[in-house]
This record gives C-alpha cells, structure tokens and sequence, in this order.
C-alpha cells in the first residue's frame, strides 16, 4: 500500500520503480495466501475470495506499469 502511494505521487521517471516493487509484494502476499490455505488457517471460500481480488489488482497494477513505460 504505501509503495502505491507513493508511486501516485511521485515524478514520471521513479514511478515505475514503485510499481515494480508493489508488483513483487503483491506476489509475495499472494505466496502467504496459498501458505495460509495450505496449513488450514482460514476458511477456504475467503481465501479463494481474497486471491481473486488479488489477482484483479495484479491486472491493473499491470496496466499501470505498461502504461509507465510506454509514455
């Protein structure tokens, strides 16, 4: 979340580098994610919940990383 913050306010050149760093924590959580289904931890429904969202923010997180690059 704050990476994200901080590439919304930072200048063109250094957003990319947040993005690419949220881009890895957000890979991270989903890894913890699986972790916590795997050992039973959470109900499952909520888990599959969660990990589609996550997937969703992965997608637009995406769109704004090309979007940086491209411009």
């Amino acid at each position: 979340m704050e990476t994200l913050i901080m590439a919304k306010n930072a200048p063109k050149p250094l957003k990319a580098g947040y993005l690419i760093k949220t881009s890895s924590q957000l890979e991270v959580t989903t890894i913890k994610l699986r972790l916590v289904l795997e050992l039973g931890l959470a109900n499952e429904t909520k888990v599959f919940q969660t990990q589609s969202q996550i997937a969703e923010i992965g997608r637009m997180l995406g769109g704004w990383i090309k979007a940086t690059q491209s411009t």
